[in-house]
């Protein structure tokens, strides 16, 4: 069962000139927002914990409305939170158009359900439905890097020393030669669909890592350190200050 509210027809155009993998096609994003709120001690959805005045998720569906209005914006979410999701649509007046999709059993099988609601050509994104504080001028570079490479993945340098763990014994890494990844993770509608036709591995830990299972290359792009995923009450805690800094 699909859920859909408001939904936009799937052939439309995005803003901008066309680019080598758009094929005419529309930008898609494809928002996943599965968190149990387990590590919150929320008590609910961690996707659903207010801030700033309304639930984390309409933060971030409002992003990618403001950077492309044509963007045909899909959410999934595990279906025992569907009706939740729309009684707090309802509470805040959050009309942004958007389609509801039930999600899997894991993250990669959420993603494949999306991928059913998107169209054959075009440019498709994913993003952590957790991660409300990208802007505007990121979202619109990934998509216009996908456009024009295949593929575009932001990612940001590490801050902190690491060590690599195995087992009992533990050795230094060099940090230069590594970069943690973030969302939203952008590709050619053809490539991202090809890599979901695969049986899932436990080594897929997020889209980049399926399509480069293709074989594919994939393109790192500038991410943000404001675009944190909130997990702990910590990052809840960083978000409303940086959401007040920017008021």
């Amino acid at each position: 069962m699909k859920e859909i509210i408001n939904v936009l027809e799937s052939g439309s155009s995005p803003s901008g000139s066309p680019d080598s993998y758009l094929e005419g096609g529309a930008y898609y994003i494809i928002i996943v927002a599965g968190g149990t709120g387990t590590r919150m001690n929320a008590g609910m959805p961690k996707q659903f914990i207010s801030l700033a005045g309304k639930p984390i998720l309409m933060h971030t569906i409002e992003k990618f409305f403001v950077a492309d209005r044509a963007m045909k914006i899909i959410l999934v979410l595990p279906e025992n939170e569907i009706s939740e999701w729309k009684n707090l649509c309802a509470k805040h007046n959050f009309s942004i158009e958007h389609e509801i999709v039930k999600g899997g059993e894991t993250r990669f099988h959420s993603v494949k359900n999306g991928l059913e609601r998107v169209g054959e050509h075009g440019v498709v994104g994913v993003h952590d439905g957790v991660r409300p504080l990208l802007s505007v001028s990121m979202i619109n570079n990934c998509f216009s890097e996908a456009a024009k490479k295949g593929n575009a993945v932001p990612c940001m340098p590490l801050r902190e020393s690491v060590r690599r763990v195995s087992g009992s014994e533990n050795q230094a890494m060099n940090r230069n030669e590594l970069v943690s990844i973030q969302t939203p993770q952008c590709f050619s509608v053809a490539t991202l669909k090809k890599g979901y036709l695969t049986d899932y591995k436990s080594s897929f830990t997020d889209d980049a890592s399926v399509v480069e299972a293709l074989g594919e290359k994939i393109n790192l792009t500038e991410g943000e350190e404001e675009n944190i995923k909130i997990t702990f009450p910590v990052d809840l805690a960083v978000a409303e200050a940086l959401i007040k800094a920017q008021q």
